[in-house]
């Protein structure tokens, strides 16, 4: 059959037509549960653990694959998929599904699976298609022969299956618009500066540099230099368009055009327009990675000059921001904008998704410039869990939250991730769940105390219980003075749009303001990470005693008096607004049972810094190289400033060839969970100084990846062939993996993340990328080795947090 392809298209590539090729998998073997993955740094996958030491054989029918989490042994059984090409049925199981390709010659191939979480080429790692949309198209070298495929399934029970297919494009390099970011064309606005973003493939064996798309709108064109391509690799680029040409019949098409040296491609595709007063979508490019991403706007109806309300809405899980924007009429009393969380399920809002809400809100306050006191979070489902987050950890912002139909937090319900434990069960996990902290809205339950609160859940829900509203009635019946709570009779998980738009709801809305800072007297704030939040009205919190463990400040202020008194918990500095005080009046601050505290403002004066040693005593602000609100840790911190992966290039061939792979798998794993996308550069082209204030991405150790010099010569973890050392522990052999940060030196607001290995079995060990799930803890660093995959927590070597001055701090560490 394949030889009939070949011939068909050489027939056609007589008459200028070249025909893409197409090989389907059919046959399949099996291997029943064998890994488990979370939103933790812990995980087990037997067979990632045979591929690191270099054991894994070949499949074969009835041969013995991995013992199930009882110790029963388990067999490669035969799969075959169904008519329409899908492996379905109960066997596909948190295990993992083998096919191969018998390749007539070494070629390269466009690889498109959907359904899976990620699968390994030949033992090279490749990102997943966990939504099913059937748009990861991944580039992958075939050699002659036989190439393998392991394809890691996850519970797929009743869902549509996996499908995997190998492409033979007529082009080494196109464009696919099948996974296209674009605004609308909205009537009455100005639509000559416009941004979208469509994938590029390359399916070449040299990075592309040069490049540029011309996009043709109604005879107006517009080009736009794009970003390098990664040898082998795709990338979402973004570009300009100019659609202010009104057509005759209110269509618009856009041309495409990918120019280089000896490259071109062409595609068209449909704009949607609208009116102004319609539901529409815009877009922006981000400042966590620079590219194209969208929002969606609900207009407010008839406006009448005054400055309108602001409805945040937070979608849930599968849940495209237009569609949740079309669920609400329009608002004669305000606008509704509806953020992305940079995929449908991207990161529950968590970590990068709750940077995109934050991204979307100065936006929108900055277009639509609301009314300051009237501004509201509201979300259904997932977005009902994002609003509980949001509502908890940036208490003062809203005047009132909505959470409809949601849950709490990821512990008790996790989703298609998985949860995080409540509990950690040796010391172990008990550092790596304290990274987590941040997305405990239940230890941040008191922050709800800022504005009023409106629960509203179907009393027949089905898909997420209506005991998770029950659970928050109960703990906010505890302290919260404003309230209200409803249950939809027969209301199951949707029933109509009026599951988010309620009008007791907004009714509710229209009752509370955020209250102006002179007003609030009685502070109760608590955050995990001042980095993520650390201000509540006229309270700083600034740097913690203990990283990531809960900070606590409860104060009362007396005007008549000009007092504060309070207790705070777990808070080194923290700092007070002054502009409520006069000039040349004297403020006391009277903190858990010290001395009392006396300042006189002076002219300039805007915050009182104060530190906490063996009592409280007037400071002055941390050093910006420090721990704070801008920059405190965390291995996944790093991740958040625009960054560039830095691969090896002075290792070992196999090191090398790793640290690409890995490379690739990452900006894959990021471009399809968060839409994003990332610059992949050599170490030998690297240059600290071309990407200021950008997080570093490196991958490899010091023998092998030229740019750790120039990063990480002062880091108190140090990774070099065949040795780790942690400030003064040491750790010898090759089976050894890190992740860990630390400030990049050349900047107050960046940071270097590393992927690394002490030798091949180690660097593959480190091939898992559950830091990119939403919520997922990880510290500042953490080293363990290959018997981790087996499960084994032992396998943790240490890991901890640096203090406030990122020295090496044993108290806040763990060894085994």
């Amino acid at each position: 059959m394949r030889k009939i392809l070949l011939l068909l298209a050489i027939l056609l590539s007589g008459y200028g037509v070249i025909a893409q090729q197409t090989y389907e998998f059919k046959d399949g073997l099996i291997s029943g549960p064998c890994h488990q993955y979370g939103r933790t740094a812990l995980f087990t996958d037997q067979l990632a653990y045979e591929l690191c030491n270099g054991q894994l054989k070949t499949p074969a029918k009835g041969a013995a694959s991995f013992p199930d989490e009882k110790g029963a042994a388990q067999q490669w059984e035969t799969i075959t998929a169904g008519t329409d090409g899908s492996f379905t049925g109960r066997r596909i199981n948190n295990g993992y599904l083998y096919v191969s390709y018998n390749a007539p010659k070494a070629q390269t191939a466009i690889l498109n699976i959907s359904g899976h979480q990620m699968v390994y080429v030949n033992g090279t790692p490749h990102a997943g298609d966990m939504y099913r949309y059937g748009w990861m198209y991944i580039p992958v070298q075939l050699r002659q022969g036989n190439n393998e495929f392991y394809i890691r399934t996850g519970r797929s029970w009743g869902r549509a299956g996996i499908k995997a297919k190998l492409l033979f494009p007529e082009k080494p390099v196109y464009i696919s618009i099948a996974d296209s970011t674009m605004p609308f064309v909205v009537a009455g606005n100005n639509n000559s500066d416009l941004l979208g973003a469509v994938v590029v493939v390359n399916t070449s064996a040299q990075p592309l540099k040069g490049l540029s798309i011309s996009a043709k709108v109604n005879g107006k064109t517009v080009t736009t230099a794009i970003p390098e391509i990664a040898a082998l690799s795709t990338r979402k680029v973004g570009f300009k368009f100019d659609a202010s040409a009104t057509a005759a019949d209110g269509s618009y098409n856009c041309e495409l055009t990918l120019s280089g040296k000896q490259i071109a491609d062409t595609k068209t595709f449909a704009l949607k327009a609208v009116t102004n007063k319609d539901h529409y979508s815009n877009t922006f490019i981000s400042d966590i990675d620079g590219s194209v991403q969208y929002y969606a706007v609900s207009p407010q109806a008839n406006p009448d000059g005054k400055a309108p309300a602001f409805f945040l809405s937070v979608h849930g899980a599968e849940v495209q921001a237009i569609n949740q924007a079309s669920a609400y009429k329009y608002k004669d009393w305000g606008v509704l904008v509806a953020p992305t969380n940079r995929r449908p399920r991207g990161f529950n809002w968590e970590d990068w998704g709750r940077l995109d809400a934050l991204e979307v809100l100065n936006i929108g306050l900055n277009t639509f410039h609301p009314d300051p006191e009237r501004i509201y979070l509201t979300g259904h489902s997932m977005g009902g869990h994002g609003t509980w987050y949001l509502g908890a950890t940036y208490a003062g912002k809203w005047a009132a939250i909505a959470p409809c139909s949601g849950y709490p937090t990821l512990m008790g319900y996790g989703s298609a991730d998985g949860l995080i434990p409540d509990s950690p069960r040796n010391s172990t996990e008990q550092i790596l769940l304290r990274a987590s902290n941040p997305s405990n809205t239940f230890k941040l339950a008191t922050n709800y105390k800022a504005g009023g609160v409106y629960i509203l859940h179907g009393d027949s829900d089905k898909v997420v219980s209506v005991d998770y509203a029950r659970q928050m009635k109960k703990i906010l019946a505890d302290f919260h003075k404003d309230f209200s709570y409803y249950e939809y009779p027969g209301g199951e998980h949707w029933y109509g749009d009026t599951c988010v738009d309620w009008g007791p709801l907004f009714q509710y809305f229209k009752w509370h303001t955020i209250p102006a800072d002179t007003s609030v007297n009685e502070i109760d704030f608590t955050t995990a990470n001042p980095a993520i939040s650390a201000v509540h009205h006229w309270v700083r919190i600034l740097q913690q005693q203990h990283a990531l463990e809960y900070s606590r400040i409860q104060l009362s202020r007396n005007h008549a008096r000009n007092a504060v008194t309070g207790t705070t918990t777990n808070i080194r500095t923290l700092a007070i607004d002054l502009k409520d005080v006069p000039v040349g009046q004297a403020l006391s601050i009277t903190l858990d049972g010290n001395p009392a505290i006396s300042y006189t403002r002076r002219n300039g004066d805007s915050l009182l810094y104060l530190q906490q040693d063996a009592q409280w005593a007037i400071s002055k602000a941390p050093s910006a190289t420090d721990k704070g609100s801008v920059r405190n840790g965390t291995f996944k911190e790093a991740f958040n400033h625009r960054m560039v992966f830095v691969y090896s290039t002075a290792g070992q061939p196999a090191e090398n060839e790793w640290s690409l792979n890995k490379a690739r798998y990452d900006a894959e794993t990021w471009y399809y969970r968060g839409n994003g996308a990332i610059d992949i550069v050599a170490d030998k082209d690297f240059n600290a100084a071309s990407y200021p204030d950008r997080g570093i991405i490196i991958y490899g150790n010091a023998s092998t990846n030229k740019a750790w010099k120039q990063l990480l010569s002062q880091s108190p973890v140090q990774i070099t062939r065949g040795k780790v050392t942690v400030g003064k522990q040491e750790y010898n052999g090759e089976g050894f993996a890190a992740y860990f940060m630390w400030p990049r030196a050349d900047s107050k607001t960046a940071s270097v993340a590393v992927v690394a290995g002490t030798g091949l079995a180690g660097m593959r060990a480190a091939d898992a990328n559950q830091y990119f799930a939403g919520g997922s803890g990880f510290p500042d660093y953490m080293i363990f080795d290959v018997e981790l995959l087996k499960g084994n927590t032992q396998a943790v070597k240490t890991a901890g947090f640096y203090d406030n001055t990122w020295k090496m701090d044993e108290k806040e560490q763990i060894k085994n």
